[in-house]
């Protein structure tokens, strides 16, 4: 039996891929997590848990030692994700491991791709997203690592990975009763779902089929869902009807006045004016100007400049709008035809589990034979 060890598997994924590897007796699963306090969630199974920072190659080296196979399942912020990557792939090559299988995102094709998007279609790390960015970067460094090294690396792109804990089930539950929920488009937009319970299945194919190094796939469930009804059944389940939930656009927040100053005193044409002032005057101009950019600007006086009204309570985030606009449905068809990969959760068995955790963690979900799932 392969030995596996998640890397992160304190996390929402990480979490899950350890259940169902144990549970399913798919692998003998190692769960290697930051700091002691994170195997507290895991501690209900007999395993062989153990503690690494993700930036710590010899203590990765050392947790990775007699494992077969390693799943990247870290997340976090821009330093997290490209700053684990080298300590990862070569402790992975010091303890002998043989493929790195890597949790990367369908965003990196964008929130919302043109129609005919795949695996072989053109990357781009320049998006108005940052945290696409970030993955894109990521998965061209661990290229440039395999090309240096010895260790597999296969990337998966998921789409929106939903589930028991999910970000995207607990944050729309918590904003709908808050009455902050919104939608754009009324919710017409793809939403490229993924129950997580897929995505661990894609997982243990990707470890075990040979001649996918360096091969990146999609993932997806097998409906095509709109975002309304990817949130229809959690609202249902709260009481609230998905048609009552505002639909809002996104409006690009001004540039503070500091910004646009700084601009203006930034433009050539500034430095073209003060030649026609004496040099003093100028040397007095350009030294305000320096001390204006070099500290942050602050008032705590009667004097201060009004901050406006606030925020609306339905604002949306551009991220949430390109993914709310999305006209098109990844394929998963390279997944099947080389991993084999067929989602074994449908949707509607998805948001019925989902649902069911909800009224676990103890929001006030109503009777659940009152609920019914659509989906097109």
């Amino acid at each position: 039996m392969l030995k596996i060890a998640i890397l992160g598997a304190n996390g929402f994924i990480g979490c899950r891929i350890v259940e169902m590897f144990h549970l399913l007796n798919w692998a003998e699963v190692r769960p290697v997590v930051r700091n002691i306090a994170n195997l507290a969630r895991l501690s209900k199974f007999d395993l062989d848990g153990r503690v690494a920072d993700g930036f710590d190659q010899a203590a990765l080296a050392l947790a990775l030692q007699g494992c077969d196979v390693v799943v990247h399942a870290i997340a976090g912020d821009q330093r997290t994700i490209l700053g684990t990557l080298v300590p990862t792939y070569q402790a992975a090559q010091e303890a002998g491991i043989k493929r790195m299988i890597y949790l990367s995102t369908a965003s990196v094709h964008g929130q919302s791709p043109p129609p005919g998007t795949d695996e072989n279609s053109p990357l781009s790390d320049r998006q108005l997203i940052a945290y696409n960015n970030y993955k894109v970067k990521a998965e061209r460094r661990l290229l440039q690592l395999r090309r240096q090294g010895n260790v597999e690396v296969v990337f998966l792109r998921p789409g929106i990975v939903f589930g028991p804990r999910s970000f995207w089930v607990s944050s729309f539950a918590d904003n709908i009763l808050s009455g902050h929920a919104y939608l754009a488009n009324q919710g017409q937009g793809i939403c490229n779902s993924i129950y997580v319970d897929n995505l661990v299945w894609a997982i243990s194919l990707a470890m075990t089929t040979k001649n996918v190094d360096q091969q990146a796939f999609l993932l997806g469930d097998s409906e095509r869902i709109t975002w309304s009804e990817f949130y229809r059944p959690i609202a249902a389940a709260l009481g609230f009807d998905i048609t009552q939930v505002p639909s809002v656009t996104y409006i690009p927040p001004r540039p503070s006045w500091s910004n646009r100053l700084k601009k203006m005193l930034d433009l050539k044409l500034s430095s073209a004016f003060l030649s026609l002032f004496p040099n003093k005057w100028r040397q007095t101009v350009r030294a305000a100007r320096s001390a204006f950019l070099a500290a942050p600007v602050c008032y705590h006086s009667a004097w201060e400049f009004p901050k406006g009204p606030p925020p609306p309570a339905h604002q949306a985030t551009l991220e949430m709008t390109l993914l709310y606009q999305c006209q098109y449905k990844f394929s998963h068809q390279k997944a099947y035809q080389i991993l084999g990969y067929e989602p074994i959760v449908s949707f509607p068995e998805a948001c019925k589990r989902t649902v069911g955790w909800l009224a676990f963690a103890g929001f006030p979900v109503e009777e659940m034979s009152s609920l019914k799932i659509q989906q097109t």
